[in-house]
């Protein structure tokens, strides 16, 4: 184990080398937990196709599952940055289809968030709005509202999100029920990460909804998108970036 700057540690694990935060409660929420290796002497035969194991035919641990598999149904090495990997890793074929798909959030939406977009924000019941912007923390711990009066809620503070488009109905996503609602009118705008002008809604604005440090009580902040078609364009892919994010957020808190 060596040490680096910006808090950050080398650590070697089974698995690999992993580039994780120096106080473990620094870790982004987005991270998973490294699992458990399934036991050898329990692993008789490949957990996807059967095959026995042999002395020509060696057992592989999924890095993201922690399953045991055969060479050829555990051949891919992908990357995996939700649990920190320096290096791509070994990984069955159903988890390496997962990190593929995710591969997409940590290369170009993370960016958009980081960058952050501009807003009209209103904050709890008041009927006062203003205009600020609303972005992500290098370390992805926290939403920064950056204007007048600069404040941040902390991602592990908030219990619901809902990402409003310009229907009738918002759809959201609820940390608190544990339960996934995916957007699914006009097309399923959130999840294709697309639109296509007539037939699908578009993200317009999002509730956010948090305990603040220290506090019981439930705040509401909301977002709303500019005017201008500029203003509204930026505010849609930032928001598209946001409700991946809120999925992998979610992911993460069912996977502690």
């Amino acid at each position: 184990m060596s040490s680096v700057p910006d808090g950050k540690k080398l650590v070697r694990s089974p698995s690999g080398l992993r580039m994780v935060a120096e106080n473990g409660a620094f870790n982004s929420p987005f991270c998973l937990d490294e699992p458990r290796w399934v036991p050898d002497k329990d692993c008789q035969k490949c957990m996807q196709c059967e095959t026995k194991f042999a002395f020509m035919k060696r057992k592989h641990h999924c890095r993201r599952c922690g399953r045991c598999f055969c060479d050829k149904c555990c051949s891919q090495k992908v990357a995996l940055p939700r649990m920190s990997f320096v290096d791509p890793v070994r990984q069955c074929s159903q988890c390496s289809l997962l990190s593929q798909k995710e591969s997409d959030f940590y290369e170009k939406q993370i960016k958009v968030l980081v960058a952050g977009s501009p807003f009209l924000v209103t904050r709890d019941t008041s009927d006062k709005c203003a205009t600020m912007t609303s972005r992500l923390s290098n370390n992805h711990r926290f939403l920064f509202l950056d204007g007048e009066n600069n404040f941040e809620v902390e991602l592990n503070r908030i219990t619901t999100i809902q990402v409003l488009t310009d229907t009738t109905n918002p759809a959201g996503l609820s940390f608190l029920g544990c339960q996934e609602n995916e957007l699914d009118t006009g097309g399923g705008l959130l999840d294709a990460g697309c639109a296509c002008e007539g037939t699908s809604p578009r993200a317009v604005g999002m509730l956010v909804k948090y305990k603040p440090s220290g506090e019981q009580d439930v705040q509401q902040l909301r977002l709303d998108a500019g005017a201008s078609e500029e203003e509204k364009k930026a505010a849609e892919s930032w928001l598209l970036a946001m409700h991946k994010a809120a999925k992998l957020l979610y992911e993460s808190r069912e996977h502690q």
